[in-house]
């Protein structure tokens, strides 16, 4: 039995696939299941119970000797939210209840943290754990991911296997749901639909010119490819970065969508608004030598097949992974 939190979500219906791959199925789906067009993520795949994410401390006590592995995925993702009240529920706290319980219950776990934990990268992208209680996070999203990577180091009692995932920019299929936040592939396979272009945010910065802003672009397949492989692997605990270890610039993704669609490139810019253009990061990547250490030897997709894939098999095919 294998739990999944944020399991209608978009990388947590992604593990789910790839864990009904191995012939995985006995899988607990924790969640709010009240979005509609979130579960759709969910058809088809092979799941044995789902458990509405505010009765599954309940619903564990009662099963937790079932329990072989537990991923929490879930949380909440908004970088535009700043109710600092949401994150420190839903984030924060819930997050300690599942590892107290995972300690409890010695159920090995792995959790999503976010490399919005490094803010404008001041210190870099190296996932060392010394640093961790000096990074700056830009928003009330990334303190909530940061405070639990900070409690969970300071923490004596620890499940006898955890890792948290600093996730960075993750893309691909299974997230028509996720709106302003989805990728920015999703939004430009709309904004060409559309309108026949893509605009891109301009750069406010002197050392990077319109459009080659950096993102370390990671497909979500990788993802949970590494989930799958620390499931199996139970050493090693601790934070690791989870990125492609490559950044690539906004103008490659955006001509590799254009060219996955065999359309002629047409791309403009805008202005990045102005709520956002001081906690904007032009320039993010994962140093990923620390997860290669503990033998995870599997390459990372390049950004042109994942978008490549994504875009043909998925977003142009409508259909889910």
């Amino acid at each position: 039995m294998i739990i999944v939190t944020g399991a209608a979500g978009f990388i947590g219906s992604c593990l789910i696939q790839r864990l009904n791959q191995d012939n995985f199925n006995y899988i607990i789906a924790v969640d709010d299941f009240s979005d509609e067009q979130k579960n759709k993520n969910l058809d088809g795949k092979k799941i044995q119970e789902r458990v509405d994410r505010e009765h599954f401390f309940e619903w564990l006590d009662a099963n937790y000797q079932e329990v072989e592995f537990c991923f929490h995925i879930g949380a909440r993702t908004d970088t535009t939210e700043f109710n600092v009240d949401i994150f420190n529920k839903l984030n924060l706290n819930y997050s300690k209840k599942i590892w107290k319980k995972c300690l409890d219950y010695q159920i090995p776990l792995v959790y999503a943290s976010s490399a919005a934990t490094y803010g404008l990268g001041e210190l870099g992208y190296d996932d060392n754990e010394s640093l961790i209680p000096q990074l700056k996070p830009l928003n009330p999203y990334g303190d909530s991911k940061n405070d639990f990577d900070i409690w969970a180091l300071k923490q004596e009692e620890q499940p006898f296997f955890w890792a948290g995932l600093k996730f960075f920019n993750v893309y691909g299929p299974n997230e028509f749901h996720k709106g302003r936040m989805a990728s920015v592939i999703w939004h430009t396979v709309n904004q060409i639909k559309n309108t026949g272009e893509m605009k891109l945010f301009r750069s406010h910065n002197e050392d990077y010119k319109d459009g080659e802003q950096m993102r370390d672009f990671i497909y979500v397949k990788d993802v949970v490819e590494v989930c799958i492989y620390l499931m199996h692997h139970r050493r090693n605990s601790g934070i690791y970065n989870l990125g492609s270890g490559t950044a690539r610039t906004f103008l490659d993704l955006v001509k590799n969508t254009f060219k996955a669609l065999d359309v002629p490139e047409n791309i403009s810019f805008i202005d990045t608004p102005e709520d956002i253009r001081d906690k904007y990061q032009y320039f993010t990547e994962a140093n990923m030598s620390k997860l290669q250490s503990i033998g995870y030897d599997k390459n990372f997709t390049t950004l042109e097949e994942g978008v490549n894939d994504y875009v043909k098999n998925y977003l142009v095919a409508e259909k889910y992974y």
